[in-house]
């Protein structure tokens, strides 16, 4: 029976500060996270990755934005710049894992699949815009980008408007097949990246791109659930879980069954554009079937699986 884990690295395992943004940056964190991935593959597991794409869909938007202003060339539809940030971070972790396998002598090769994921036309945030994007405007500017672009807009803590677009509830992975035939092939996938280009289909059945952008731990919940995963890691900042994260009572979570993550969740433990996700995200996938959850960050991954360190979430 294949070992199927599901790791979702954050941004972290991307971009490790303000400093340390250029692509050079980026993949040098890469090369540091595929180094701790590929000790998941030595210890047997069939590694499926996710990833976040946020700063690199922004810096898209800026460098289209500065190309029209310019010299005239068309913007970068938000579909587009999702598509265009698999492949550029898929080729990163292709290239990473490529060389740590043949320092290490593994006999394996990573694949990336541009992944598309159906997203409900009807889904009430599409109603409720909430995801800023993109660059921060002035008041003119900003409502210029309303009358002739339709934008829905958001005022940013004083700091300027910024554009902001619907975060639909993932629904299928169009391309589940054939992730999973390269998974039974022996390839690692890279799939799913920055929770997939979001689309809608049509009453016909035919599919579209949309604006919006889909939550990346929803999504790769949804796939290691379709992928029956034994271990659905989700890579962070912290190395494990904290209830009164950053209080004088802080307590670190080495294990806790999904009820009692609910529990936590009813009581606010957990930061709305941080963490809650990714526990609702690990939680879902223990209520779908899955075996075991596991939050931490990337250098704590190898330890984490020895049961060292990191959070886990279980039945319960």
């Amino acid at each position: 029976m294949p070992n199927i884990a599901v790791i979702a690295i954050g941004g972290n395992s991307l971009i490790k500060d303000e400093a340390h943004r250029s692509v050079a940056d980026q993949y040098e964190a890469v090369v540091e996270t595929s180094h701790h991935i590929a000790g998941m593959v030595e210890q047997g597991y069939d590694v499926v990755i996710t990833h976040g794409n946020g700063p690199q869909v922004g810096f898209i938007l800026l460098r289209s934005e500065i190309a029209e202003k310019t010299a005239g060339l068309h913007p970068v539809p938000l579909d587009s710049c999702g598509a265009d940030t698999q492949g550029a971070i898929g080729y990163q972790i292709q290239q990473a894992l490529h060389n740590e396998f043949r320092d290490r002598g593994i006999e394996k090769r990573a694949v990336t699949v541009v992944t598309q994921v159906l997203v409900d036309r009807s889904d009430p945030a599409f109603k409720n815009p909430s995801k800023p994007v993109g660059s921060f405007y002035s008041r003119k500017e900003i409502d210029e980008k309303v009358a002739s672009e339709g934008w829905d807009v958001v005022e940013d803590a004083g700091r300027g408007w910024r554009r902001v677009v619907a975060s639909p509830l993932p629904v299928r992975v169009i391309e589940l097949d054939a992730i999973s035939n390269l998974v039974a092939a022996g390839f690692v996938v890279i799939a799913a990246g920055g929770g997939g280009i979001p689309v809608v289909a049509d009453e016909s059945g035919n599919l579209h791109g949309t604006a919006a952008v889909i939550d990346k731990d929803y999504a790769s919940s949804l796939l290691a659930t379709n992928l029956n995963a034994n271990l659905f890691v989700i890579s962070t900042a912290v190395e494990k879980v904290y209830i009164n994260f950053n209080k004088p009572d802080q307590k670190g979570i080495d294990r806790m069954t999904a009820d009692e993550a609910r529990g936590f969740i009813e009581q606010g433990h957990f930061a709305k554009g941080s963490m809650l996700p990714k526990i609702k995200a690990a939680v879902g996938f223990i209520d779908q079937g899955g075996k075991e959850a596991l939050i931490t960050s990337p250098e704590s991954l190898e330890r984490a699986l020895a049961g060292q360190t990191g959070t886990r979430i279980v039945h319960g």
